[in-house]
């Protein structure tokens, strides 16, 4: 396989989960349509639980002085909303989805850009998407960008019942976002194979 294809099977089950979404979504029961979230969830508890566990793994907290390992986690949560602040990430994602909307043909009233705004966060926050794509890059493997895909198809599908095209949409902020990362494990592969 070629670098980039993980991101690629990413931004394809976005854009098909969305389309299954705003096309049959309404045919959905309420019950299925929380169904999906619930387990959605829970996947994504246990994803979380399992990036979690290398973090006190002996070699990472031996590499701070007692009791850092966590401040560590925390601060760089801290600096990672700071800088976001600061770049003005938020309002920048508005107007880009405002943009769209407009291109897109979207009524002001209709949630396309809540959609956009909503499925682009998820999609693009989390430790899947850069490892995931940093790993695509190396060449070491695309299974964590495919398990994001599954839950990317699912939750685009749920998030689409409702917000319509605009979570399709996301797929391009989404694509650009892994696309750098991957090709920041392309270029620094050779550093990065040794972590």
């Amino acid at each position: 396989m070629f670098p980039g294809v993980g991101t690629i099977i990413n931004i394809l089950t976005i854009v098909s989960g969305a389309s299954l979404g705003v096309l049959v979504g309404h045919r959905m029961p309420l019950r299925t349509r929380t169904l999906l979230t619930d387990v959605l969830g829970l996947v994504t508890l246990l994803g979380a639980a399992s990036a979690l566990i290398p973090l006190w793994s002996r070699r990472y907290v031996d590499a701070f002085p007692q009791g850092w390992s966590l401040l560590v986690i925390l601060g760089s949560l801290l600096l990672g909303g700071l800088i976001g602040s600061a770049l003005k990430v938020e309002n920048k994602l508005d107007s880009l989805g405002e943009k769209l909307r407009i291109r897109f043909k979207a009524s002001s009233d209709s949630p396309f850009v809540e959609g956009f705004i909503a499925a682009s966060l998820l999609f693009a926050i989390g430790p899947l998407a850069i490892l995931g794509s940093i790993s695509d890059g190396m060449g070491t493997g695309i299974d964590q960008l495919i398990l994001k895909s599954t839950l990317d198809f699912f939750a685009a599908m749920a998030f689409a019942t409702s917000l319509g095209w605009g979570v399709a949409v996301s797929a391009l902020p989404v694509g650009i976002y892994q696309g750098v990362w991957t090709v920041v494990g392309f270029g620094l592969g050779e550093v990065l194979a040794g972590y």
